[in-house]
């Protein structure tokens, strides 16, 4: 309110009427008329508390920007919170999916020296069954060439024989035989 005096008062004694010598406080000079006009325009807003209402209206909307403001901070704090937490769940994550990744990279790995143990152990044993195979094949293929050779040395002794036996000999070899068959019969 001082304020608003000290203004008036002062714009009074400044006045350009006042400088260049007319007479300021008549009807007739407008700067006077307005400046009346102003002053009670001033009146009324004071007179019906406009100033009081303008700053309960601006401190009411200064305490609804803090409010906003508190309400924003409150949120950005709960987002941060938020964001850390997704983070540290990300983190987790990650570590879970790099732990199985391993473990799956091992158990390839382990996989893989099984099967080619699993087909060392086959080879060996295909070889160990070729190997019989083939040392059967030769002990048949042996006994099959001693049986032939012994075919062939029978006919070509009874062939030998044959040339060079008499009857005669022929039927005391054929006694001697019965005689040995009775014998070891008996």
């Amino acid at each position: 309110m001082r304020l608003i005096l000290s203004a008036t008062f002062a714009g009074l004694v400044a006045s350009p009427a006042l400088a260049a010598g007319e007479v300021f406080f008549s009807l007739k000079n407008t700067d006077f008329i307005v400046l009346l006009a102003f002053l009670l325009f001033i009146a009324i807003l004071i007179y019906f508390k406009v100033p009081t209402m303008l700053a309960g209206m601006l401190d009411k909307r200064a305490d609804g920007i803090k409010s906003e403001l508190e309400g924003a901070r409150a949120l950005r704090e709960e987002a941060q919170t938020l964001l850390a937490s997704y983070e540290r769940k990300q983190k987790e994550v990650q570590d879970q999916a790099d732990r199985i990744v391993s473990a799956a990279k091992d158990d390839a790995q382990k996989a893989a020296e099984k099967a080619r143990a699993d087909l060392a152990k086959s080879l060996e044993r295909r070889m160990a069954a070729a190997e019989d195979q083939i040392g059967s094949a030769q002990a048949a293929a042996v006994k099959e060439v001693r049986d032939q050779a012994i075919t062939i040395a029978v006919a070509a002794a009874r062939e030998v024989i044959a040339k060079q036996m008499t009857a005669a000999e022929g039927n005391a070899l054929i006694d001697d035989a019965i005689r040995q068959v009775d014998a070891k019969l008996h």
